[in-house]
């Protein structure tokens, strides 16, 4: 087995798991040791080399999740960044900027590319999405501390769609339906409760919508 590309290791993320579940309530923790099992899950059918890294995403994902709004805001003030038209009120994706945006300060060791990046997107996704974004975004859907009903059907769809059987490629064709099942359940709900929708969510929905209907002409 070839040797990770990045500079952390079992020792580090044992260390980052310790930290993470000293600063937030044991149920949020409870979820994110959750992701931290599924995206591995994942990512060993999709991209073996970039376990650590997702894993490392998948600790820190959430670091921000309690925090209030006007800590949110705050911080994303501080960073010179601004929000968009109505994003003011879509609170809920506050902490994917947040969280990426502590990272490189107060946790160095993983600052790098892949793992923020995976955390900025994990909530919204974005047009442009890469396999590891697109992994941590369906992690944190599906990891089994989830229990809503979308997320139920979705884990079921994706797994009992025995993925780890297919070819590379049908297992790409896999992930892109779940991914559009599940922007499509987030749309609904959002609409279905007179909320924001992010434009990102859209723009990442259309996208791959769009490349399946390509795909069968």
């Amino acid at each position: 087995m070839n040797p990770s590309r990045y500079t952390f290791g079992e020792a580090e993320l044992a260390a980052l798991r310790e930290s993470v579940m000293g600063e937030m309530s044991p149920k949020r923790f409870h979820h994110t040791a959750a992701v931290e099992d599924m995206v591995t899950r994942l990512a060993t059918l999709y991209c073996p080399d970039e376990i650590p890294a997702l894993r490392a995403a998948a600790l820190l994902h959430d670091i921000t999740k309690e925090y209030d709004v006007r800590t949110h805001m705050a911080l994303l003030a501080a960073a010179g960044q601004p929000l968009r038209k109505g994003e003011e009120y879509a609170h809920k994706t506050f902490h994917a900027r947040t969280a990426a945006l502590l990272i490189p300060d107060n946790y160095p060791v993983f600052n790098c590319e892949t793992v923020v990046s995976a955390v900025r997107w994990h909530t919204t996704g974005r047009e442009g999405m890469t396999l590891t974004e697109q992994l941590l975004y369906l992690a944190d859907y599906i990891d089994e501390s989830r229990i809503f009903p979308d997320c139920v059907r979705l884990r079921s769809y994706f797994w009992d769609g025995s993925p780890e059987r297919m070819t590379v490629e049908d297992r790409l064709i896999h992930l892109r339906r779940t991914l559009i099942m599940s922007f499509d359940m987030t749309m609904r709900a959002l609409l279905s409760e007179g909320a924001i929708i992010s434009a990102d969510t859209a723009l990442a929905r259309n996208e791959l919508v769009l490349v399946e209907l390509n795909g069968r002409r």
